[in-house]
């Protein structure tokens, strides 16, 4: 089979790598790559977010409570889609739940703020495989992790671990079915086209954007 394929991968690193027949480029189209410059956060080539609110601070816009410096890390993987709209929640957003109020009072304290956030317990990182799609408005809670190649819906809401090549959706999130077998995840988890060179993944397109887990695995 004779496979078509693009003479390369798009830079990584451009910011709007999304580009219209008339030349000009889809602002609401970025590689997070690019605009996401955070201790906290890591994310992976190719990952790109799409929003028309054209948001000025991207990492606020996804996760508005983790603060640089935080306990916590979010951790994106390569090649993901996210949705205007997505919400990362993660451990920061907590208040107190050991006392008889949750209400924040040392937040309006200045003196008190260092030593609140010091005193809240760590929380698990969140955690987004390769290749996974995330729908609009969908929120991911505290410690989430999501497998590779998941699919979550939109307005999802989802927690704890979401196993590799699952669709879920509702809130809380459930797995509605798996996009393969068991035997075809183990495969495409061996596989791991994600962290192929750009020429091999450019090279072998019609084979990853078709379904045949045996085809794909018999050019590796």
């Amino acid at each position: 089979m004779v496979e078509k394929t693009f003479a390369k991968l798009p830079d990584p690193k451009t910011r709007n790598p999304l580009v219209f027949p008339d030349g000009s480029h889809d602002p609401a189209t970025v590689f997070l790559s690019a605009v996401i410059d955070h201790p906290n956060i890591d994310v992976g080539d190719w990952t790109y977010y799409n929003d028309r609110t054209l948001p000025e601070d991207y990492a606020s816009a996804l996760a508005p409570y983790l603060f640089a410096g935080a306990p916590e890390h979010l951790s994106i993987g390569r090649f993901c889609q996210i949705a205007e709209g997505v919400q990362i929640i993660t451990a920061t957003a907590n208040h107190p739940m050991d006392g008889i109020s949750t209400f924040p009072f040392a937040v309006f304290d200045p003196d008190r703020m260092g030593t609140f956030r010091a005193s809240l317990p760590r929380g698990k990182d969140t955690i987004v495989g390769h290749d996974c799609w995330i729908g609009r408005e969908a929120v991911l809670m505290p410690g989430a992790e999501l497998g590779c190649g998941v699919i979550v819906a939109a307005r999802a809401v989802v927690r704890g671990k979401i196993p590799d090549y699952a669709i879920v959706s509702g809130n809380p999130a459930t797995v509605i079915r798996m996009r393969f077998t068991p035997a075809e995840i183990e495969t495409l988890l061996d596989i791991a086209w994600w962290h192929w060179p750009p020429e091999k993944i450019a090279r072998h397109l019609a084979l990853i954007e078709a379904g045949d887990v045996a085809a794909l695995k018999a050019c590796t």
